[in-house]
């Protein structure tokens, strides 16, 4: 039987109100997981307070709990009589994250994080690409899971404390020495990153998505710019865009704290200053100057905005430590992020299919017009909207596809709880008369696909790297680029 491993509170860095300096055996946030001996965090959630659930998890032997003022009030009762810890502080999931990090103590030694609406993927993967080709073990955790010299699932874009620090800890017994997470705004509002020691973070823009969670776009900014004004260490690395006037708030907020910024974007005073680009059918020239030098090379990647997306992953690995030139010598060789701006198949007379994860009205736009200079011929779009999130967006988002395509189908994203029908009427408002509606997402790529012509280009928007649609509370298979390659192998006869 493998030996139970044992902390103190105080080894964990907590103090309690009752109960004494206990030893737990382990760390629990869901109630149905507390084993003997274990530390349980009783935390504020949407429907209830986790402190509701203790008579449960006293029943299954926990050590201790960790809660805030709420849980306080509901806890004295319920621990009287018993040897039981309590630890009251007033940002629970901040502390949960610290412990979880001295619980789990290892993590690879150089790690650095991304946040921002759009782009987080694509630069943490690349962060990972590059360190790889300069011959580092490395891994990047985000949307697509944990990718690169170490793989596994993830369930959410930034895991939950006791997850991530389980993960991390994992990776670094692997060997993995570097690593790139996103940060997502509720990550960071949940202080899931708190106990992460990083050398550097990036921001990659500002816009519209995830009103939902948040109370108001001040909210959601506020939530991004934590992940400089409190995770990110005083002698940290700051990688701003500073294209996006947010990005010059960030920069006053990370020079105020004493980071080195690293500044990327057009401006003449940008570290590293996007120039030029030219594009065609295969990819891009990149003309860009690293601290007043000027440099070319050649990316094998669809969609002007990759170019942001490069030069910020491209900084981030500079900023902890490598060579500049070896890190320029290695651009060439990146590969496209699964469901981003990847090319799911080609027609027999040469038309392009393309998946984007694009799926906030900003992205639409982005991706849409990244693709353009790239097409010789008509831009075929195909968007949607998903149920249960940010109404607002929808119509913002119809817009953005019919400014930008020639031709634009509506149909379902991933529709969750609500009335499919419904969402799609909404996307139509704002895609106006020209638009078609196909509900079905599989025909919808089957119609958009059979009309393409000989230099066109079909762009599928919204679920990018998904291999299910949520329909109701059930998930079915579905993967856009596999559909893809199905409705050109059946118009062309290959199958």
């Amino acid at each position: 039987m493998a030996e139970i491993t044992t902390k103190t509170l105080s080894d964990l860095g907590l103090t309690a109100q009752h109960g004494g300096d206990v030893a737990v055996t382990g760390l629990a946030v869901d109630s149905r997981l507390v084993r003997p001996g274990h530390l349980f965090a009783a935390l504020a959630g949407t429907h209830a307070h986790g402190a509701t659930y203790l008579p449960a998890v006293l029943e299954r032997g926990a050590a201790a709990i960790l809660t805030d003022r709420a849980g306080e009030e509901i806890a004295p009762p319920l621990l009287r009589g018993t040897d039981v810890a309590l630890v009251v502080v007033e940002d629970p999931r901040q502390t949960l994250a610290y412990a979880a990090a001295l619980w789990f103590g290892a993590q690879p030694a150089t790690m650095v994080a991304v946040t921002g609406t759009n782009g987080k993927t694509s630069v943490a993967t690349f962060t990972r690409q590059i360190w790889q080709l300069l011959g580092y073990e490395a891994a990047n955790i985000g949307t697509t899971g944990v990718e690169g010299s170490f793989t596994a699932p993830s369930a959410h874009t930034t895991p939950e404390p006791i997850t991530l620090h389980r993960l991390l800890s994992e990776m670094a017994g692997a060997g993995v020495t570097h690593a790139a997470m996103e940060a997502s705004s509720h990550g960071l509002a949940q202080r899931r990153l708190d106990g992460v020691q990083l050398s550097a973070a990036a921001f990659t823009n500002f816009t519209q998505d995830h009103l939902d969670y948040h109370a108001s776009f001040d909210e959601y900014f506020a939530a991004k710019a934590g992940l400089f004004t409190r995770v990110l260490p005083e002698d940290g690395i700051a990688v701003i865009n500073t294209d996006d006037p947010k990005g010059l708030e960030l920069v006053d907020y990370a020079i105020a704290r004493g980071q080195r910024v690293i500044r990327i974007g057009h401006a003449a005073d940008c570290e590293m200053r996007l120039m030029n680009q030219r594009f065609d059918a295969s990819g891009q020239d990149l003309r860009f100057s690293w601290e007043g030098r000027a440099h070319m090379v050649r990316l094998p990647l669809i969609g002007g905005f990759q170019a942001m997306n490069v030069m910020t992953a491209a900084a981030l690995v500079i900023g902890c430590g490598a060579g500049a030139e070896e890190v320029f010598h290695a651009l060439h060789r990146l590969t496209t992020v699964r469901g981003r701006m990847q090319l799911a198949a080609t027609r027999a007379n040469g038309a392009t299919v393309f998946v984007d994860y694009a799926h906030t009205p900003d992205a639409v736009e982005t991706a849409l017009k990244a693709l353009r200079p790239h097409v010789m011929g008509r831009l075929v779009a195909i968007v949607g909207a998903g149920g249960d999130r940010d109404r607002t967006k929808r119509p913002l988002m119809g817009r953005a596809a019919a400014a930008c395509a020639d031709q634009v189908i509506v149909t379902d994203d991933n529709p969750r709880t609500e009335d499919p029908a419904t969402i799609r009427a909404a996307v139509l408002e704002g895609a106006g008369l020209g638009a078609q509606e196909v509900g079905d997402r599989a025909e919808a790529i089957l119609r958009g696909v059979d009309a393409l012509a000989p230099g066109d280009a079909l762009l599928i928007m919204g679920k990018g790297h998904e291999r299910g649609q949520v329909i109701g509370t059930d998930v079915f298979p579905f993967d856009d680029a596999e559909q893809a390659s199905i409705a050109v192998a059946a118009l062309d006869g290959t199958i």
